[in-house]
């Protein structure tokens, strides 16, 4: 049977975390994967912890219910990291992907972490800069494929371009600083 890969992503309201779990599980259908892409609200107003979910597998999905035992975790915010733990239900060779400005070693070292991988992204800063706000969904799927190797930069790129053009059909701008934002966290994401 193939493996069922698994991803929650903590953010909060209006930090994308829905619209990154559903267009990476797009972009992964796109290349022939089985997906979900889903969030979970809790109070829902800007600001309010959220979580959101992408499973991928090569067959059919057939467990329809959060991911508690993710392989991977996006942290949007990290400010999350005081709020309970976000390393909850990760196996020992997990990933932990975080939007900071902080080294991995400095991550790991605050948050007491043994086992795992961490990774940090300064995805807000990056979204920022190509954007124009702060929103680090998007750099976050880059460094996430890179991380992973989930999919190929240019399949998320191209799937990615797709969907973001029938939003903003009338924006371009928006459509290119997403994917500049993309490849710029692709390329800059740390690890230990």
């Amino acid at each position: 049977m193939a493996k069922l890969l698994e991803i929650r992503w903590h953010g909060r309201g209006g930090q994308g975390a829905k619209t990154a779990a559903q267009l990476l599980a797009e972009a992964a259908s796109s290349v022939g994967k089985y997906i979900q892409g889903f969030p979970e609200y809790g109070p829902e107003r800007m600001g309010a912890p959220v979580l959101a979910f992408t499973r991928i597998s090569d067959e059919p999905i057939r467990v329809h219910c959060h991911v508690t035992e993710p392989q991977y975790v996006v942290v949007l915010d990290p400010s999350l990291l005081l709020r309970g733990d976000v390393t909850a239900g990760v196996p020992e060779d997990g990933i932990i992907l975080i939007n900071t400005d902080r080294s991995p070693t400095e991550m790991r070292k605050a948050m007491r972490l043994t086992g795992r991988k961490v990774f940090t992204v300064n995805a807000s800063r990056i979204a920022e800069e190509t954007i124009g706000r702060p929103i680090p969904n998007t750099p976050l799927m880059g460094a996430l494929i890179k991380v992973t190797g989930l999919m190929a930069l240019g399949d998320l790129l191209a799937d990615t371009e797709q969907r973001l053009a029938k939003k903003f059909a009338d924006r371009p701008q928006i459509v290119e600083g997403n994917l500049n934002a993309v490849r710029r966290a692709y390329e800059e994401v740390q690890g230990e």
